[in-house]
Parts: C-alpha cells; sequence; structure tokens
C-alpha cells in the first residue's frame, strides 16, 4: 500500500466533489476516501462498485465527531493521508447584508471557515505519517471569496466565510513547513449550488462544466510545491470576457 497514493476528499456525494473522486479513482495507484454526509448515497455506492479502491464515509463538515470517527476509519484501512482536498461547502442564501439573516451567517461560516479547521485537526496526524514528507491541504475556495477581484453577486454570508478560509489556507502554510497547502477557485461551476447562484443574478446557469473544473483543480493539485503552496489559484486562466472571471493563474485574495 506504500506505492499508493491516499487521498481524502470531502462533500464528494455529488457535483465537484463527486467527479474529483471518480476521476482520481480511474488513476493508478490510489485509494480514494469518498467523505459524505450521507455515505450511503447511491452516487456513491455505485462509485465504489466501480472501483475498489473507493470508500465511502462519513464525513458532515465542522462535526467534530464525524471527522474523529472518519480519520480513525482511514487510519484502521491505509494508516495515512497523502492528500485531502476539502470540497464540502454550502451556499444557501441570496441578498444584501441589509436584510440577510444572522443564521446565515452562522450557518455559512460552520461549514465552510469553521469546517477546514476542524478537518485539518482531524487529519493531522495521518499527515504526518505519509511517506512523501509533503502532504497536501487543498482547499476548494471561490472566486465570490475574493476581495481583490470583489464581485457584487450579493452573497455576503458565503463570500465572507470563503473569504475567511482563504487566511487560514495561508495560515497553514507558514505554520507547516512540510505541508502543501492551497485554496482554488473552481470556476463558476453548473452543480446545483453553482446554477442556484446563477439563476438568482439573471443567468440560465453556471457557465463552467464540472469535468473543465475538475480538471483545472487537479492541475494544481498535482503540481504544488513549497513556492506554489499557501496562494490562491483559479482553476484555469479565464478570458471569456466576462466580469467574474479572472485571466490569470493566480485568483486575487
Amino acid at each position: 500500500m506504500s506505492d499508493k497514493t491516499v487521498y481524502l476528499v470531502t462533500g464528494s456525494n455529488r457535483g465537484i466533489g463527486y467527479t474529483l473522486a471518480a476521476t482520481i479513482a480511474a488513476r493508478p495507484n490510489t485509494i480514494v476516501f469518498a467523505g459524505a454526509r450521507n455515505p450511503a448515497a447511491q452516487s456513491l455506492k455505485d462509485l465504489a462498485a466501480k472501483h475498489s479502491n473507493v470508500h465511502p464515509i462519513k464525513l458532515t463538515s465542522g462535526d467534530e465527531a464525524d471527522n474523529s470517527a472518519a480519520v480513525a476509519e482511514i487510519q484502521k484501512i491505509a494508516g495515512r493521508i497523502d492528500v485531502v482536498i476539502a470540497n464540502a461547502g454550502i451556499s444557501k442564501h441570496f441578498g444584501g447584508l441589509a436584510t440577510t439573516p444572522l443564521s446565515e451567517f452562522r450557518d455559512h461560516w460552520e461549514v465552510n471557515t469553521l469546517g477546514l479547521v476542524v478537518l485539518f485537526q482531524a487529519v493531522q496526524k495521518l499527515f504526518l505519517a505519509s511517506p512523501t514528507g509533503a502532504p497536501k491541504f487543498a482547499y476548494i475556495g471561490s472566486g465570490a471569496g475574493s476581495m481583490g477581484g470583489f464581485v457584487n453577486v450579493s452573497v455576503g454570508a458565503y463570500g465572507s466565510s470563503k473569504a475567511a478560509a482563504n487566511y487560514l489556507v495561508k495560515a497553514l502554510d507558514v505554520e507547516n513547513p512540510s505541508l502543501l497547502t492551497l485554496s482554488i477557485s473552481p470556476g463558476w461551476v453548473a452543480t446545483d449550488m453553482g446554477n442556484g447562484g446563477a439563476v438568482a443574478n439573471g443567468l440560465p446557469q453556471a457557465p463552467v462544466s464540472v469535468e473543465d473544473s475538475v480538471s483545472g483543480i487537479l492541475s494544481r493539485v498535482d503540481v504544488v510545491t513549497k513556492e506554489t503552496s499557501g496562494r490562491f489559484w483559479n482553476f484555469k486562466i479565464e478570458t471569456g470576457g466576462n466580469h467574474w472571471e479572472v485571466a490569470a493563474d493566480e485568483f486575487p485574495w
């Protein structure tokens, strides 16, 4: 098993997370722990039936007991983690700050921001067992969390939770010399979450396909080094001329 790369992907029952897990599982010499609130989801059952290297596990973002139990299971099966892709997140409210209920801020920060901390604290011991000597912690961020590239799409609860998580990605890089961290903007992706945001802003659906997003995300995760660690990366350079796109490899904080 030492020649295999052990991945943990959170929020993997659908959308970006599912496609990440499926794409990684199809690679040679990988073990994929597919974390989800409902690991018995049909999508994960089917994926595990197709790929024997896929292990669905119960993992709820921000839930300490769930995270600890998931890591205990990974410890039993694989003994380590080489790569974490923290994809689980929520975006469920659209509106200006004057009318956004405080409960929405609490919900988004609990999952999107504190969820990152809970996950890292749970997995850090298994990172130490990685034979690579440079385990990876990738966070699926959002352009909505960029202040330098601010676009007003009325998602204050969601955007602020993602901006705060970017700080944590940077802090983890500085505090852990052997750890490689990165935040990745996945683009405006045609998932349930992304399409909901598109409709709320007058578009029929989000413009980026899940497959295109995942290809770009993995192109960043695969090549990260300490020099490129602790930074906020674009899934790819976008040059369609739309106001939400960033025509650069690195996304502005």
